[in-house]
């Protein structure tokens, strides 16, 4: 059955290109009065209105956003879903906060109902925040991830999620054993992995909670299933480094763990990061494994700062998508999300531009995430994922874009003092799921 066509219009934003590489305005493309016509969930036109409105299928309804920007919608690359009821628990460091916190709360999702309950949360405060995919840790129960596949599916949005495996280092409630996570996880990828928008991602916590046995097998499923996702943790605090060298004293260092099981290569997404080492980062390049930088969490935690610049370096450049890092992260707002990468650059000695920190919450997530032939641009053929930013959300920045001289100066304006207020509508797949305006907000 054919969905009929529905239109947006206003000023509107997408990358071309990559800024890191070729320079911000080179690698943009702007529309100051953009039509896009959607239709069975895609684009089917993008263009300045005067030129594009020919291509509008008669009696299609066009909303009308005039003193907003469209950009395409927000990509996460790194979150956990069962940990939004922890978010902004006082912690010390990582491993303190995962075992005061996090691993008290996800034992509770042995429950299906409460999987149910924190998805619709997550997926409501997603879509409020203008994100329209995340790449999402469950927990070590199947029926965590029924849960959360469950809910998005209902909104029809692209999501990545995948079972915990975590055999060892946790509490007992909490560990599957090498067999049980292969089995549980397989019978999860067969049945929700491209089914509708969903895809399936190999989730191994990280390296200190799966045996040698574990990785091994979980390397395995992904030599099984290729086309799958693979996700994990990698460097995100020295004493996390020093432990996984007492564990796995065999190995040349950290990332070296996930390379020896077959767990490095295109769709492998790795959080955080921050302390790999240029020979590390040289192998991320050439695997093509991927990047997501969560500065939210790593302030939060004290971990370090991600020097993003040194991963865009033109000769190896390493995929890198922002993500929020939920619950450690403090925010589901990518705006807040590029604040706080902005600061974090600011502390390597870079300035990170509104063009960077955009691009890497659309285009560059998507490209991390080997889906950027399909959402994170505006454009004809893509997935019609799209959020619309109001550009005077709160009274400090209406009076601020007073004075404001350029787009990229707007942009910048909205990464430093926006947040979930900005997000005027939030369309998923042609549909407007979001509409904050209205007395009834969401559709789920």
């Amino acid at each position: 059955m054919t969905d009929h066509a529905t239109a947006i219009r206003g000023p509107a934003l997408t990358f071309t290109g990559n800024p890191f590489q070729v320079g911000g305005v080179q690698s943009v493309r702007h529309e100051s009065d953009a039509l896009i016509v959607m239709q069975d969930g895609r684009i089917t036109a993008f263009g300045d209105y005067a030129a594009t409105r020919h291509l509008l299928p008669e009696g299609t309804p066009v909303t009308a956003y005039p003193d907003a920007l469209i950009l395409p919608g927000f990509i996460d690359a790194h979150v956990h879903y069962p940990q939004t009821q922890i978010i902004g628990a006082y912690g010390k460091q990582l491993i303190d906060w995962l075992n005061n916190y996090t691993f008290i709360a996800e034992q509770q999702f042995s429950s299906p109902q409460h999987g149910h309950d924190v998805a619709k949360v997550f997926l409501r405060e997603c879509v409020r925040a203008g994100t329209t995919t995340a790449m999402v840790y469950c927990t070590v129960h199947p029926q965590s991830v029924e849960a959360f596949f469950t809910e998005a599916e209902k909104i029809n949005a692209r999501m990545i999620a995948g079972k915990v495996l975590m055999d060892r280092n946790a509490p007992p409630a909490l560990l599957d054993t090498p067999q049980s996570g292969y089995d549980q996880s397989k019978a999860l990828l067969r049945k929700w992995h491209k089914r509708g928008r969903q895809l399936y991602c190999i989730t191994p916590r990280f390296a200190p909670t799966s045996s040698p046995e574990q990785m091994e097998m979980a390397g395995a499923l992904w030599k099984e299933c290729p086309d799958a996702y693979l996700q994990s943790h990698v460097s995100e605090n020295p004493a996390e480094v020093a432990w996984v060298k007492e564990l796995y004293p065999g190995r040349s260092g950290y990332l070296d763990v996930y390379g020896h099981y077959g767990l490095l290569g295109p769709r492998a997404v790795y959080g955080h990061g921050i302390h790999l080492t240029e020979g590390e980062l040289a192998r991320c390049h050439e695997t093509g494994s991927a990047i997501a930088h969560c500065p939210t969490s790593n302030l939060f935690l004290g971990s370090g700062c991600l020097n993003v610049e040194n991963l865009q370096r033109a000769d190896r450049p390493v995929r890198v998508g922002l993500a929020t890092d939920l619950g450690a992260g403090t925010s589901f707002s990518q705006l807040q999300t590029m604040n706080e990468a902005y600061k974090t650059a600011q502390l390597n000695g870079n300035a990170l531009s509104a063009w960077h920190a955009f691009y890497l919450a659309t285009r560059g997530a998507a490209n991390a995430l080997y889906l950027d032939d399909r959402i994170g641009s505006i454009a004809p053929g893509f997935e019609a994922d799209l959020v619309v930013l109001d550009l005077k959300s709160t009274p400090i920045i209406d009076y601020r874009m007073q004075y404001c001289t350029s787009l990229e100066e707007s942009l910048f304006i909205q990464m430093t003092m926006g947040d979930d207020r900005a997000t005027k509508a939030t369309y998923i797949a042609g549909k407007r799921v979001y509409d904050r305006d209205r007395a009834g907000t969401h559709t789920f």
